[in-house]
């Protein structure tokens, strides 16, 4: 096991229309991809895509969409361990204007604890607060044995002010910040609290608000993609935080700056394409990407 994710599986079905029809109307997408999802999920095959095949312990129903899953995962080099639910979940996703809507159909049941797993050589663990058990359990696990841990804050879950004690670099969502009633700036200042080594708060199109190994704040500029050019923005974020893991692991040697750069690239060349795995890049679309996009200017 080189790194472990932990989340929630989804299939996602994204399409493409201009509006959703209500009552008895019906109408015809412009185009849709079906892939998988999930924070944490998506995160470990943007890992998986650049070099570095993580095992992922999440969801899986035995049904079709689960069977499905897994062959996607096999695809990748992904070791899947399953934490067992009776239903598979989908989400329906509608991107448009640079924003997405979302509908979730989740079981997050799990039928059986968390399963033990051997941690042996595991350099990076990744979670994204889904799988509140086992959040808990590997993140002390991976402290205990000096393993690079990482989470995805994308929104408030019931453990999240006790995981953070065990977390190295927490990279969250403005959404946490809104739930939390805590400006930007002042979520850095409970994430250096908890005892976060590297905290940032994303902000879109505003780049992100970070502190590095030294605690010094600073911006990190977007990359400046046309909005023309702008098909989707789901899952981003998650190749965002599944590009700076692979980073770290691949070049540790390299500041944190370096990583953030990296994932940058990588987000904002998954906004150009429609579903998950189409959103992908290798390493050579991260250098395009990096080549052909110069950072926003920053608002005064």
């Amino acid at each position: 096991m080189q790194a472990l994710f932990v989340g929630q599986t989804y299939i996602d079905v994204t399409f493409l229309a201009d509006e959703l029809p209500t009552g008895d109307d019906k109408t015809v997408a412009r185009d849709y991809a079906i892939s998988f999802g999930g924070n944490a999920v998506t995160a470990a095959f943007a890992c998986a895509k650049l070099g570095i095949a993580p095992d992922l312990l999440t969801s899986i129903a035995d049904d079709w969409l689960g069977r499905m899953f897994i062959d996607m995962a096999a695809k990748y080099g992904i070791s899947v361990h399953h934490r067992k639910v009776k239903e598979s979940s989908l989400s329906f996703i509608m991107p448009r204007g640079g924003k997405r809507a979302i509908v979730r159909c989740r079981d997050d049941h799990y039928l059986h604890p968390v399963p033990p797993l051997n941690l042996q050589n595991c350099r990076a663990l990744h979670l994204d607060g889904h799988q509140a058990d086992a959040a808990m359990h590997y993140a002390k696990a991976c402290r205990e044995a000096g393993i690079l841990t990482s989470l995805d804050g994308g929104g408030l879950r019931s453990n999240t002010h006790e995981l953070l004690e065990f977390i190295d670099v927490a990279i969250v969502a403005e959404r946490l910040c809104e739930q939390m009633d805590l400006s930007p700036s002042a979520m850095l200042a409970y994430l250096k609290g908890r005892g976060c080594r590297i905290g940032g708060v994303t902000m879109g199109e505003r780049g992100m608000l970070w502190y590095d190994e030294s605690g010094t704040e600073s911006v990190l500029p977007a990359l400046d993609v046309p909005s023309s050019l702008v098909v989707d923005t789901n899952g981003a974020g998650d190749i965002f935080h599944g590009a700076y893991v692979y980073s770290a692991m691949a070049r540790p040697e390299l500041p944190w700056r370096e990583h953030f750069i990296l994932a940058r690239a990588a987000s904002a060349h998954a906004i150009q394409h429609l579903g998950n795995e189409a959103s992908l890049p290798s390493l050579s679309d991260i250098a395009h990407t990096q080549a052909r996009f110069s950072e926003r200017k920053l608002a005064a």
